[in-house]
C-alpha cells in the first residue's frame, strides 16, 4: 500500500501550497514554534518530542532539521497522510497512527520517559471541549516538569467586533502574499482522490472514516483564552500566547 518517492514528494508539496491557502504567516510560525522548542529543551540531550496530528509531516521535518537530535513521535490517524509522511519524511520522525482523544490512545506512542514538549499546528480545533479537556489531562501527565505544549493554530476572538478585525488583517495578509490564489483543501483532495497509485489508500481512509476526512469534521470554535482556561483546568498553571498574526496564535502551556 505504500506510494513511491516521487509521488510523496508532489503530493507532500501541494499539501504545503495548500495549507498556505488557510494559515497567515505559517512558517513563521513554525518557526515560532521551532523557536519555543529550543528554549524548553536547551539543557536536554536527545530530547523527546510528541507532534500532535502531524499529517504528511510538516512540523516534524522542521522540528528535525531545526534539533536534530531530538527524538520525534508524530501521531496522526489518517492512513494516506501518515503514509506521504513515512515517504517524504521518513526520517524526520517516529509515525503512530492513533486518534487523538481516543481511549488508549497514548497506549500506543511507545513512550519510554516522559515527554519534553507536545506540539501542534492546526489539528487539535475538531476536538469537542470534553475531549480536549482530556487530552489536555493526559498530556499533562505525560511531560516532564518544565515541559511544554505548544499549540498553534486560529483560535476565533470571541465574536464580533473583534473576529472581524482579526479575519480582515488575515485575509489582507493572503491577498498581499497571493497564498488565497492557493488550491484549497477540498481541491487536494479530490485531486488526490485521482491518482492510482493512492487509491488503496482511500479505500482504507473511507472504510475508517477519520474525523474531518471530508474537510466536515468542524470546528470547536474555542478562543484562545478558553483553551488557557481548559490548560489550567488540566493542570497547566504557566499558559501564554507567545505569537499572534490575525487571528493565528501560538499558545504555550508550561507544567510546573
Amino acid at each position: 500500500m505504500g506510494v513511491s518517492m516521487a509521488t510523496a514528494k508532489t503530493w507532500v508539496e501541494r499539501w504545503e501550497r495548500q495549507q498556505q491557502h488557510y494559515a497567515v504567516h505559517r512558517e513563521e510560525r513554525f518557526t515560532v514554534i521551532a523557536d519555543v522548542i529550543e528554549h524548553v529543551t536547551a539543557d536536554r540531550t536527545g530530547p523527546l518530542l510528541l507532534d500532535l496530528g502531524c499529517g504528511p509531516g510538516s512540523l516534524a521535518a522542521r522540528l528535525d532539521e531545526r534539533l536534530p537530535d531530538a527524538e520525534i513521535v508524530a501521531v496522526d490517524m489518517d492512513p494516506l497522510l501518515l503514509e506521504l509522511a513515512r515517504t517524504h519524511h521518513a526520517g524526520a520522525a517516529r509515525y503512530v497512527d492513533a486518534v487523538i482523544g481516543e481511549d488508549g490512545w497514548t497506549d500506543v506512542l511507545g513512550l519510554n520517559r516522559p515527554l519534553d514538549a507536545a506540539v501542534s499546528t492546526t489539528a487539535l480545533h475538531y476536538l469537542t471541549e470534553p475531549v480536549l479537556l482530556s487530552t489536555y489531562r493526559r498530556l499533562a501527565r505525560l511531560l516532564r516538569p518544565g515541559g511544554a505544549l505548544v499549540n498553534g493554530d486560529h483560535f476565533p476572538p470571541g465574536g464580533p467586533p473583534c473576529s472581524d478585525l482579526t479575519a480582515h488583517v488575515g485575509r489582507r495578509q493572503a491577498e498581499r502574499s497571493r497564498t488565497h490564489a492557493n488550491e484549497d483543501w477540498q481541491s487536494w483532495w479530490t485531486a488526490a482522490a485521482q491518482d492510482p497509485e493512492l487509491a488503496d489508500l482511500f479505500t482504507e481512509r473511507e472504510q475508517r472514516k477519520p474525523s474531518g476526512a471530508d474537510g466536515g469534521g468542524g470546528d470547536n470554535g474555542l478562543t484562545a483564552a478558553r483553551h488557557a482556561e481548559l490548560l489550567r483546568q488540566a493542570g497547566f498553571r504557566h499558559v501564554t500566547p507567545v505569537w499572534q498574526f490575525g487571528d493565528s496564535q501560538v499558545l504555550v502551556a508550561v507544567k510546573d
